[in-house]
């Protein structure tokens, strides 16, 4: 046991957090801590490393424990270098390394055998070896692999922390921490500020790291990776999960059936009882049988299952975007430099009506800055950028808030964007954004961050552009809003440039990537995962090109094969963003063929998606008949009332399956065709 977390409860105001929380950890496990945002999950983290009190319950660690914290939010002021900042980080190490070099000293000092010589021998020699368990030796070199596997180049390594941004001090409070090794890591929403490669980096690094870990996180690709723990907040208590995200989501699926079930087995035996209660209380010859009963319901319902709070499942539909142009955006000959340096220089990229386009690429290759261009939001040094016809161009980035409206509510900001739109359709759709109850009607200048930010979200959608631009959207919305801005930017008919760094996001939203490195622009027809194939392959082309290079003179003066220049052609593909008349027919008609098959499943769903909503509506007029005592004293219309309830319930579940395969299947086809 590294961790034992007993029996917290918390409480702020009216307001519980917890009641009965309790979790365990045991060295080499790692969790992840799941739940809606306002569930618990941070402040939990705050009680397990005594930053907050829990009303009541213990936290116990195990024995010599060492603990490391990363909190959402950091800030770093030092005047080191990051390289310095990080090694310094590892204390221990460092105490070790000094009491070595001054045990050197003494031992030279002490001159020939004896007590004095003897002891100093013992010590040094302990410390040594801890030094060497502890990686003391490999400390610089460790220090260097973590901090380029964040993304940071070897020149940044000299600079001070004060220079770097919020979201590069925050991968350098990372640094520190993975440095040091400690026996317990607590990780708050590491991942958003990384890009998807260091993501990747960091995946690896804790899937096969030898402590224990706890990691808040919306980013579901990351947790299938490198969880193999869940700990849902759910109902105010933690309930824990053996498996990845995946698993946890079936195995509370089935568990939320069973005690569906449960509950249902439930309220039908009150019910019948109830029924005899109200029928017979009063008669002497039944009245101790009554009382029985009586007793039994209220038995049953302080034993009564509590259904967690499921899964929001918000499906927005957001109103399209104007029709465009088959041309929507186009660089040509693009440069872009700021000051002396140079970031990219006569690029050509061209996106089309339809193009769902995903910028890949380290953290400084220029992928904002890209974006930034194709928005028009940054001038070019020199080339032209060109839109299409009625293309308008919305463009999100985390900073960029200034849109919003200090003195107006979140309903009022909603509201002058949305003409036409109902009040429950503009709450309902901050709800999907997480402003619910009295939220809507807070003035935007007491607005978190984070709050600012969906709110500026929420208004691009309402009255979307034929070009959306969206830099990092999914920070500081919670995996059900995901899901929601997911589903809504996959049917999206316009053209979307997107970066983030949520792996889940990215493969369910791009048909094509345009990979940004070393100066240079890559572009590649087809999905995320053709991406990666692509690139892997590449890769592999070039090292046995080098291979053969090497054996042979006449290859190695020739140079090696790499990538091809901006503005040339490998064989295989066409040049960067260059596409012909015939391939874009080709396109239009693959488009055609797709919909042609998909038509008859998309009717079918449809029709199932009616029928659920009428059953549903049933089901609910049934649910307040049932609750009726008046139903209870007809025993007729209470057994009919109770076999439709019964028949509804697996109509609906039947229906409700149904659904689900038609949208598998919908979505399978949509990705193949895509591909």
């Amino acid at each position: 046991m590294i961790l034992s977390v007993d029996k917290v409860e918390k409480s702020f105001g009216a307001r519980v957090l917890f009641t009965g929380a309790s979790l365990q950890i045991n060295a080499g496990e790692r969790y992840a801590l799941v739940g809606p945002n306002g569930a618990g999950k941070t402040t939990l983290l705050k009680i397990i490393m005594g930053l907050d009190a829990p009303d009541t319950g213990s936290v116990l660690f195990a024995k010599d424990v060492r603990v490391g914290y990363l909190e959402q939010e950091t800030k770093l002021a030092s005047s080191r270098s990051i390289l310095e900042e990080v090694m310094a980080s590892a204390s221990e190490i460092v105490s070790l390394g000094e009491r070595a070099e001054k045990l050197q000293q003494q031992i030279a000092a002490a001159g020939e055998a004896g007590g004095e010589l003897d002891a100093l021998l013992r010590e040094y020699g302990q410390v040594q070896d801890r030094f060497e368990r502890l990686g003391g030796y490999e400390l610089e070199s460790s220090a260097r692999q973590i901090l380029a596997g964040l993304g940071f180049h070897v020149e940044d390594f000299s600079r001070p922390c004060a220079e770097f941004s919020g979201g590069w001090q925050m991968r350098i409070a990372l640094a520190k921490l993975f440095l040091r090794h400690p026996d317990l890591l607590l990780l708050d929403e590491p991942t958003n500020h990384l890009d998807l490669e260091s993501v990747q980096w960091l995946r690896g690094f804790i899937a096969g790291y030898e402590g224990a870990v706890l990691i808040v996180s919306h980013d579901r690709a990351f947790m299938d990776a490198c969880c193999d723990h869940v700990a849902a907040v759910e109902n105010r208590r933690v309930t824990t999960y053996a498996g990845n995200y995946g698993a946890y989501l079936r195995q509370r699926e089935e568990n939320l059936e069973q005690m569906r079930l449960k509950r249902a087995a439930q309220e039908r035996e009150i019910a019948h009882m109830q029924v005899f209660v109200d029928k017979f209380r009063y008669k002497p010859t039944k009245a101790a049988q009554a009382q029985e009963r009586i007793r039994r319901i209220e038995q049953i319902r302080q034993e009564l299952v509590i259904l967690p709070e499921g899964h929001r499942h918000v499906d927005f539909k957001f109103p399209d975007p104007p029709r465009s142009g088959d041309m929507v955006v186009s660089l040509e000959n693009a440069s872009k430099a700021y000051g002396d340096k140079q970031i990219y220089d006569g690029i050509d990229l061209t996106l089309y009506r339809g193009d769902h386009v995903v910028l890949s690429g380290p953290n400084g290759a220029g992928k904002s800055t890209l974006m930034k261009m194709l928005a028009g939001v940054e001038p070019l040094n020199a080339g032209s950028r060109s839109l299409g016809l009625h293309v308008g161009v919305a463009y999100y980035a985390q900073h960029q808030l200034e849109a919003l409206s200090e003195a107006n509510t979140v309903l009022q900001e909603i509201d002058a964007v949305a003409p036409g739109w109902t009040v429950p359709q503009e709450r309902s759709l901050l709800g999907a954004f997480l402003f619910s109850g009295d939220d809507v009607d807070k003035r935007v200048g007491v607005l978190s961050g984070g709050e600012r930010a969906r709110l500026a979200l929420a208004k691009m959608l309402v009255a979307p552009e034929a070009l959306l631009c969206l830099d990092e959207p999914t920070n500081h919305l919670d995996i059900d809003s995901i899901d929601m801005l997911e589903r809504a930017l996959t049917r999206f008919p316009g053209t979307i440039v997107l970066i983030s760094h949520d792996e889940h996001l990215v493969r369910a939203v791009a048909n094509r990537v345009v990979d940004v490195r070393d100066g240079q622009m890559r572009v590649i027809d087809g999905d995320y995962d053709y991406f990666l194939y692509k690139r892997d392959d590449l890769a592999r082309r070039v090292e046995q090109a080098d291979g053969r290079s090497e054996a042979t003179g006449a290859q190695s003066r020739a140079g090696t094969v790499g990538r091809p220049r901006a503005g040339t052609s490998s064989p295989e593909e066409p040049a960067a963003g260059k596409r012909t008349r015939e391939q874009r027919r080709r396109d239009a008609q693959a488009r055609a063929e797709l919909n042609r098959r998909l038509k008859q499943r998309r009717t079918r769903l449809s029709t199932v998606d009616a029928d659920l909503a009428r059953k549903r509506a049933r089901y609910d007029e049934l649910m307040a008949i049932m609750s009726s005592e008046g139903l209870y004293e007809d025993q007729v219309a209470f057994n009919r009332a109770l076999a439709e309830y019964g028949a509804l319930k697996k109509e609906i579940s039947v229906l409700e399956e149904e659904w689900l395969d038609l949208s598998a299947q919908l979505e399978e086809e949509t990705s193949h065709g895509r591909s």
